[in-house]
């Protein structure tokens, strides 16, 4: 024996706790509980009332960077560092007058640093005398408080006699199962009946693989056990090992697992050490959706300064088409050719839209209320989304209320909201056999008094619908219905928290007519919003006659067409192909009002206008900039900087003439 065994050798009883049996009431082998304490995935202590170490086991030493032999006999305040110790010292009192302690926190240790502790502290003694040791348990839960990576079971150990072994597989903290060769259960501790919802009596002869095991594992399990008694060499013991368990109502959960073999008197015994790690993998489950989203948010961004750049390409060639053929429009004589002209207008001004909807979405601005028309935003989204329904077999029915009253909103994100809606019904219905259709409503609801008090919005598809488990979650962040790689779980979630912003709802309808899913999105409407509707609009006033503008942009066809525009409004005007071009006519002409490109190769819109600031600088607040995308974070910048207007590429003739006559008037 050893000097501690020698000293708790007796067969006494923990103060608040018998020793396990076995079935027939016998106490259990010394051997097996010895070895059930030496193969535990825990640490474990013995302190005797000189705040001294008596036992622990190498998971308990190696915690403090020492061995068992090290640490029996040294002062806890040695081990634990002052600082802990002194706070173990009111307990210590309790614990040696007899009282059970249970506690968790965070504690500063010398060697390992700041870690979160879980300990049960429970005295030892002969019956009848005083308490002589404290057994101390302790897990280390660290890595689970700070959601990180795997939750590392630290537990020491102690080798004592068999009362106090058979005390402590009693209390143990993780689950502890142990068969004999043919796999039947010969011990089955409290926390593995806390764990898989059975006593220990209804379990005790069963075979392990049916009361705790999945049946996907039972096979692979008895072929194993038929293995090692034929004298196979062992694969998984000593491992550990993450699989799952089954618990007496039939729900799996996820365990982390560590299987020993003992050989007491010739007899095969295994143990599993186990602890339900559903935490853990809750919180490993929820750090990779959000690295999904933060992937899908970069991607997202990496798409915004694509299109930017893609914009910028597009919306001269579309604007010199959109001017063109207004321009031609205009001298048409013959009707059927100024019909086809027209259409050809139409469609560069539908594809200006377009671009022009991509940019909102991507760029990222400060929210900006003003008064929006809902239906503008449907329009705008169905003419997006128009060859994708069109080119899946998807109806898109639309019945707008024409009386609908304006809101006081960030149309961006209103329109974010109803985009995301149709994206949604468009992706519900993929693999739709039955009629695709998708029916767009909106409408108002009235007060008592008659008056408009929301207005309200409707997407509804004839898709299979949300399934009833599902619908109380459709709304959380990152829970999704669709199948992998078609969306992150964020729209809906985005969506709600935008209506919300804004005073409004969006929720889920009961289904409609045709099955599927209904979304109901609802906005207040504002007294803002009513009286800014009110307002008659101011005509544009008249420009000067023969004011003299200065066009600069380093595109020519561009260039020309805006003179042509112009000049056939009563303008006289100059160009300039580049901004050192006009900073050398300023020199030599008078103007009256600057319209220039703001993104040039060699002087930009922003130096034009600094260096006219300094020279002119009445001039200077006559000058506007033409842009193919005035939301990008500079360019909102700089406009904000020269209190100058911006005009985005594609314009109409009558969108440059009204914002010319304004600037010169």
């Amino acid at each position: 024996m050893t000097g501690l065994q020698r000293e708790f050798s007796w067969t006494g009883r923990l103060r608040w706790g018998e020793r396990p049996e076995a079935a027939d009431g016998a106490a259990l082998d010394p051997a097996l509980m010895s070895s059930l304490l030496d193969h535990i995935t825990a640490r474990v202590a013995v302190i005797d009332r000189g705040h001294c170490y008596r036992y622990a086991n190498g998971e308990a030493a190696g915690f403090f960077g020492l061995t068992p032999q090290q640490i029996t006999g040294r002062h806890l305040a040695d081990v634990i560092g002052r600082a802990s110790y002194e706070g173990y010292l009111p307990w210590a009192e309790r614990l040696f007058g007899g009282e059970s302690l249970r506690w968790q926190g965070w504690v500063e240790y010398p060697v390992r640093g700041r870690r979160f502790i879980q300990e049960t502290m429970v005295p030892y003694g002969p019956p009848g005398e005083p308490v002589q040791a404290i057994v101390v348990f302790g897990r280390d839960h660290t890595e689970l408080k700070l959601h990180e990576e795997a939750l590392a079971l630290q537990v020491e150990q102690l080798r004592a006699s068999e009362a106090l072994k058979s005390a402590i597989v009693d209390h143990a903290l993780a689950a502890l199962i142990s068969t004999d060769g043919q796999g039947c259960i010969v011990e089955f501790n409290p926390s593995a009946e806390a764990m898989f919802g059975r006593t220990r009596a209804e379990v005790l002869g069963r075979r392990v693989s049916e009361v705790a095991m999945p049946e996907r594992y039972r096979a692979a399990h008895d072929a194993g056990m038929a293995r090692l008694a034929g004298g196979g060499a062992p694969r998984v013991l000593g491992r550990r090992m993450e699989l799952f368990g089954l618990r007496a109502d039939g729900r799996e959960f996820p365990i982390e697992m560590v299987l020993w073999r003992s050989d007491v008197g010739g007899t095969v015994f295994y143990t599993a050490s186990m602890v339900d790690v559903t935490e853990r993998h809750g919180a490993a489950q929820q750090i990779e959706r959000q690295r999904e989203a933060l992937r899908q948010s970069e991607k997202l961004t990496a798409m915004g300064s694509l299109l930017a750049g893609v914009a910028h390409e597009l919306n001269n060639p579309l604007a010199i088409v959109m001017g063109r053929a207004s321009l031609l429009e205009e001298k048409c004589e013959d009707a059927a050719l100024k019909a086809d002209v027209q259409r050809i207008r139409e469609a560069a001004e539908r594809c200006g839209r377009i671009v022009r909807t991509f940019l909102d979405m991507a760029r990222s601005k400060p929210p900006q209320r003003g008064t929006v028309d809902i239906n503008d935003l449907v329009r705008a989204a169905v003419e997006m989304l128009h060859y994708g329904y069109r080119s899946h077999g998807i109806e898109l029915e639309t019945e707008l209320e024409a009386t609908l009253p304006s809101i006081h909103a960030d149309g961006d994100q209103v329109g974010q909201v109803v985009l995301n809606l149709l994206i949604n019904a468009q992706q519900a219905l993929a693999g739709q056999a039955a009629r695709r259709c998708v029916r767009v409503q909106t409408g108002v609801e009235a007060r008592r008094d008659n008056r408009a008090q929301r207005v309200w919005l409707r997407v509804a598809d004839s898709g299979p619908g949300v399934p009833p488990d599902h619908a109380a979650r459709v709304f959380e962040p990152f829970f999704t219905t669709k199948a992998e790689g078609m969306g992150t779980g964020l729209g809906l979630a985005v969506s709600r928290s935008l209506a919300r912003e804004h005073g409004g709802d969006l929720i889920l309808e009961a289904a409609g007519p045709d099955g599927g899913a209904s979304f109901r999105l609802s906005v207040p409407v504002s007294g803002v919003a009513d009286e800014a509707a009110a307002v008659p609009r101011a005509e544009p006033v008249e420009a000067p006659a023969r004011a003299r503008l200065l066009v600069v942009d380093d595109e020519a066809e561009l260039l020309g067409l805006m003179r042509e525009m112009l000049e056939g409004a009563g303008y006289d005007v100059a160009t300039a192909e580049s901004g050192a071009v006009a900073l050398a006519m300023l020199e030599t002409a008078r103007f009256d009002a600057i319209v220039s490109d703001l993104r040039m190769p060699d002087i930009d819109g922003a130096s034009l206008w600094r260096e006219v600031s300094r020279r002119r600088p009445r001039l200077a607040r006559h000058m506007l900039f033409v842009t193919g995308d005035t939301l990008s974070p500079d360019a909102r910048e700089f406009l904000k900087e020269a209190r100058c207007t911006g005009l985005d590429k594609p314009f109409s003739k009558a969108d440059l003439l009204a914002r010319v006559a304004a600037l010169v008037a």
